[in-house]
């Protein structure tokens, strides 16, 4: 009968989504190129997978309306990263574990095993002693439709910590052996707990990976820990912590006491819209990852999810991003080479000196592009510079990126953007033996990223632009600004 019930609940959905797609997709605010669902609410990226030649990407999903609610796990497949195709829903709510609806098919990870497709995923329901969450199993032979384990849950919490706080499983495999690391908290203070297992459904627990003594808030969602060059990252996304959003730390692990010390922490990504980005390995060894372009409630600086709801839906993915150890042992996240595919006819502008205190310097108009910049520091003797980007023709509307070279500072703030967001994120600059500071800016109809200081300094933001916010400025308030280079591209539009 569980099996049943699942698939009547996947069918209902899926009606409800031919219904009403073709509406959604005509919605003003709709990405052009980042990664959405067909209608309904998204959040965190599970399961992602290179799997059979293709790319796998499972995420959290409410198909009913533009709000978190009721849980199933949506699906799409691609090639490229850059084209996805829709599959049907993989799970949603069915059982005694997952089967309440402010709970569902929360957050989890996917690894090939036994030549079959495994989903290990977070079960939350309420039984009438609170919400409660566990591990479970669901797997697919042709990696479309899954089937629940009937021995599910694989795994409850242990006592000492709170029902509500499990979730959000990480597995791999190493040396023949199932490893999975999970979010938790203990006495206030964040956890990442390691399990093993000898064949995906009989766990183990090994060991407390790492843990936060306040510092790293206290609950660790969606932790991701993984190889990197000669190191092992262990990148989460921290509830308690102020502004971070996701942070990473770097050093050394053991396999025979499952421990990791890290000597190396640094932010993700300082943006307010980056968060549970989980990464894999695909068919080219790259280690790649994927965040949730968008914030929760409890957040400090959170307004809401923005206006989309209205044309019912909400959610996007930030841009996939490629992981690299940088030599001092912090990391860098360069957006996928695949994306250069979308580019459309480049406009270039070389060794430009930019006089102070003149005129904005008009950029190229668009809403959807892509921006590249190479600042020449031993040439230029301005303290500061700012870009305005998606700005109206009255320049009453815009998005302020400032680079204060001087106090190696930075800041995007969105509080002109578009009378609906809030907020002005900031972070240092490193600028350490540098000649040149580079600056990648992917900007789409909902959201800009920008990439700093060789893909070390990063923000992230939702802004929710009129399509008539096209017009991008550059702005030297005093001193020289030496362009090395200024590049900018139309970027294609391929999601709907």
């Amino acid at each position: 009968m569980s099996k049943e019930l699942m698939q009547k609940n996947i069918d209902r959905a899926q009606v409800f989504i031919d219904q009403n797609k073709d509406i959604v997709k005509e919605g003003k605010m709709r990405q052009s190129y980042h990664f959405m669902a067909q209608t309904g609410w998204l959040n965190d990226p599970n399961g992602l997978i290179y799997y059979k030649g293709k790319y796998h990407l499972f995420y959290q999903y409410n198909p009913y309306y533009g709000y978190w609610d009721y849980m199933h796990w949506g699906h799409a497949v691609s090639e490229d990263l850059v084209h996805w195709e829709y599959l049907p829903i993989a799970l949603a709510p069915s059982e005694f574990y997952d089967d309440h609806y402010r709970g569902g098919c929360f957050s989890g990870s996917a690894i090939e095993h036994d030549g079959k497709l495994f989903l290990m995923f977070t079960g939350c329901t309420n039984n009438g002693n609170g919400f409660e969450q566990s591990q479970c199993i669901a797997y697919s032979e042709d990696g479309i439709h899954f089937e629940k384990y009937e021995g599910n849950p694989v795994l409850t919490p242990p006592n000492d910590v709170p029902r509500h706080m499990f979730r959000d499983p990480k597995v791999w495999k190493h040396d023949g052996k199932y490893y999975m690391v999970c979010g938790a908290s203990k006495n206030n203070c964040a956890q990442a707990l390691l399990y093993v297992s000898e064949d995906m459904f009989h766990w183990e627990f090994f060991s407390v990976l790492a843990e936060s003594r306040g510092e790293w808030g206290y609950m660790w969602e969606c932790p991701d820990f993984f190889p990197l060059g000669d190191k092992y990252v262990l990148l989460v996304s921290p509830m308690g912590a102020g502004e971070r959003t996701c942070v990473y730390m770097v050093g050394d692990f053991s396999y025979e006491t499952g421990k990791f010390v890290y000597v190396v922490s640094g932010e993700a990504d300082w943006g307010f819209d980056y968060y549970a980005p989980q990464s894999f390995v695909d068919g080219k060894g790259r280690r790649l990852v994927i965040g949730w372009a968008n914030c929760w409630d409890w957040m400090p600086f959170w307004k809401d999810w923005g206006p989309t709801y209205r044309e019912g839906w909400c959610g996007f993915f930030a841009v996939p991003r490629e992981v690299k150890l940088n030599p001092d042992h912090t990391l860098r996240f360069e957006p996928v080479e695949e994306l250069r595919t979308l580019r459309g006819e480049e406009t270039e502008q070389d060794n430009m000196l930019v006089e102070g205190g003149q005129d904005d310097i008009p950029l190229k108009d668009g809403y959807a592009y892509e921006l590249k910049m190479e600042i020449d520091l031993k040439a230029t003797t301005a303290d500061t510079f700012s870009l305005f980007l998606r700005c109206d023709d009255s320049r009453e509307r815009y998005t302020k990126i400032t680079y204060d070279l001087k106090r190696q500072h930075m800041t995007f703030d969105r509080n002109h953007g578009d009378g609906w967001s809030r907020g002005i994120s900031h972070s240092p600059l490193w600028m350490k033996d540098h000649d040149i500071f580079s600056i990648h800016i992917y900007v789409d109809k909902s959201s800009i990223e920008v990439f700093t200081e060789n893909y070390s300094t990063n923000h992230s933001c939702n802004v929710f632009a009129d399509k008539s916010q096209n017009k991008n400025f550059l702005s030297v308030p005093a001193g020289q600004l030496k362009i090395k280079s200024l590049q900018m591209w139309p970027l294609k539009r391929v999601m709907f």
